[in-house]
């Protein structure tokens, strides 16, 4: 609007009679940033010659964005109702400050604008320091509002009323949780001072912020009132929470970690009453989907394994990954034994159902440990060292099923852990050592070789067979440092043997863990070095399934083996997946019929002949195992076997007395 803007008739009348008043009177247009009417004293205290001298001034130069924004405010208010505000304010008259009292009301122009009347009423104390912090009141981002007890507020400086969502709303609309307000409320009746962080409702929509409130009295009516300051701490809150949540939550696949187990264990245990079931499960040969299919791929199957735990778990269950493959959900377990058996049943029918990544579709099976318990007794490491004693139970009945924890499984395991403890305590004592059993040739009944099987000799229970150590070896790792000691000892025996004059070739056995040791190589140089002869004496027995896997890699190590002078069997040949082609990328000397197919004759006799005439194919010999009986010798001698081995012949025996043996051959 220009200088001089026209106002109503009525309003001009009215402001006539102002211009008597001894206290300054302005009517300000906000938009234009210019005063359209002035009296004397008004003129005065802007420090104009005239009245058209002050309304050419363009007030919106100088003026500071709080207050463009607080006018804004009061243009609103008095469009939405009659509003009258009293603030100290700060004037700068030819930029000189000047602190009054001004009392603001609404006053429409003749276009129909809103503008404000401004009149002074008392000069403001002229101490720097209430000045300051009028000023300071009115250009902080700090919210200020004085609240009645359960009126509209009574003031809010700028900032409080830029954020209000509503200026007239009371101090119990202001939060979103009402207990927030009770909970203030109380406090201030008890202490007269609260803090606390809360959800409030702001022109934004729902904010975090830290509120302060304290219990005062209004300086214009002396009625109770409540001066509440806050700040918006959203984004603060906001990083806490997020903080909160990665802290708890696994950041693949969304579900909780086994961080928040413990949160929850203690949680449920001063709670509730309900006993709980842990299912604890993992992925069945994870490790071959991913060396099959990719990590990228592997991942995927985890992300789909939680989202269908967290479908078929029910909302006061949890879903936790502990890290890899390994997966518990925490349940309610109900009164009704079948009702909760059918939801563990349902539940692990949909973990074990096909996955279809992209366009491909995995079979991944889970297998499953259930331990239940009563939440007071939630010790997470006890509860889920028995639910993956259970795991290990279901992996060893087959895989792919789930298994309940009971004492007895408990006790099995401690006797498994002692046993663990004494075979690591005999590695380093060397218990371990071989006897020998010889493999008889099929024509002549002479003994062609000697295999060198590992025995425990332990120093309280006597000789212990491979049954019971070799499989907690394999899985423990163990077996590697087991394996090089076989090798050690039986280079050594086969020098000695060597240099009793007896000739005969020794059979021993390769873990698949010390086939795939990139050191496997050097280990066996360093044996044949110590032994001090050259390994050509020596057969290394590997099984089936280290065939499995990069085929180019496999066969050039076993063909530096064999470039050393050793020779290679398959150990358990027939269990496996082989087959002529792929069997014959190998240099392979030896395929051993597994004692499976021997124990199962004459009705297994096909498997057993084409695994004779594979053998011829690839030029390799043939060693039945596990022969027992007469019978089962005179069929393998008509089939075409060139050597047996088994109790039939001979049972394992120290080395002096198959040295007495092979003496007499």
């Amino acid at each position: 609007m220009q200088p001089g803007a026209p106002v109503l008739e009525e309003q001009i009348d009215q402001f006539a009679a102002a211009r008597n008043l001894q206290t300054p009177t302005w009517v300000f247009d906000i938009d234009a940033g210019r005063i359209v009417h002035a009296n004397g004293s008004a003129c005065a205290l802007w420090q104009a010659d005239t009245e058209r001298e002050l309304q050419q001034r363009d007030m919106s130069k100088d003026m500071s964005p709080t207050v463009a924004k607080r006018l804004k405010q009061y243009q609103a208010d008095f469009a939405a109702r009659d509003a009258t505000f009293t603030e100290l304010w700060t004037l700068y008259p030819n930029g000189k400050p000047t602190s009054v009292m001004v009392q603001f009301c609404g006053f429409r122009l003749l276009d129909g604008r809103m503008a404000m009347q401004c009149e002074v009423f008392a000069e403001a104390d002229d101490q720097p320091d209430n000045l300051r912090s009028a000023e300071a009141l009115l250009h902080t981002d700090v919210m200020i509002t004085l609240y009645s007890f359960s009126g509209p507020p009574l003031y809010m400086n700028p900032a409080a009323r830029n954020a209000s969502h509503d200026a007239n709303a009371p101090i119990a609309q202001l939060f979103v949780d009402s207990r927030d307000f009770d909970v203030l409320m109380f406090e201030l009746e008890g202490a007269g001072e609260h803090r606390r962080v809360a959800r409030v409702k702001t022109s934004l929509g729902q904010r975090w912020f830290d509120i302060s409130a304290k219990q005062c009295s209004d300086a214009i009516s002396g009625e109770p009132a409540i001066l509440v300051t806050a700040i918006d701490v959203s984004e603060l809150k906001d990083a806490r929470d997020q903080a909160r949540y990665l802290a708890n939550r696994d950041q693949l696949t969304g579900c909780f970690n086994r961080s928040y187990l413990q949160h929850y264990a203690a949680h449920i245990a001063d709670t509730e009453i309900t006993p709980r079931a842990l299912l604890y499960f993992d992925v069945d040969r994870f490790k071959q989907i991913n060396d099959t299919f990719g990590h990228e791929m592997g991942d995927a199957v985890l992300i789909e394994l939680a989202a269908r735990a967290q479908v078929y778990a029910a909302s006061q269950d949890v879903v936790v990954r502990l890290g890899g493959d390994e997966f518990v959900i925490v349940m309610e377990v109900s009164e009704d034994k079948a009702e909760f058996l059918t939801r563990v049943e349902t539940v692990f029918r949909a973990l074990s159902s096909p996955i279809l990544c992209g366009a491909t579709n995995i079979n991944a099976k889970v297998s499953m440990g259930i331990s239940v318990f009563e939440p007071s007794e939630f010790d997470v490491d006890a509860v889920l060292r028995q639910a993956d004693i259970a795991l290990y139970m279901s992996k060893k009945r087959g895989r792919n099923r789930f298994t309940f924890y009971d004492d007895a499984m408990g006790e099995a395991a401690e006797r498994r852990s002692r046993t663990e403890a004494e075979i690591e305590q005999a590695l380093q004592r060397r218990e371990f050592t071989l006897h020998y059993q010889p493999r008889i040739d099929v024509k002549s009944g002479e003994i062609a070789s000697v295999e060198g099987l590992a025995r425990w000799m332990h120093p309280e229970r006597g000789m212990i067979l491979p049954g019971e150590f070799i499989p907690i070896c394999e899985e423990t790792g163990m077996i590697e440092a087991l394996g090089q000691q076989v090798l050690e000892m039986g280079f050594a025996q086969s020098k000695a043997w060597l240099d009793a004059g007896v000739n005969t070739r020794l059979s021993l056995n390769i873990s698949p863990r010390q086939f795939a040791d990139s050191g496997l190589l050097d280990r066996l140089k360093a044996c044949a070095g110590t032994a001090g002869f050259t390994p050509g004496q020596i057969e290394l027995e590997i099984t089936e399934s280290v065939l499995i896997g990069e085929h180019d890699g496999i066969a050039a190590k076993l063909q530096t083996i064999t470039d050393m002078g050793f020779e290679i069997a398959i150990d358990d040949f027939g269990t496996g997946y082989s087959n002529l082609s792929y069997i014959s990328r190998f240099p392979l000397h030896t395929l051993k019929i597994d004692r499976s197919f021997i124990a199962q004759l004459p009705h297994s006799g096909p498997i057993v002949q084409l695994i004779v005439a594979l053998a011829e194919q690839i030029g390799a010999k043939t060693v039945a195992e596990g022969v027992e009986t007469e019978e089962q010798y005179e069929w393998l001698a008509n089939c075409g076997c060139d050597q047996i081995q088994g109790f039939y012949v001979a049972k394992p025996a120290p080395a002096p007395d198959i040295e007495a043996e092979l003496t007499r051959t």
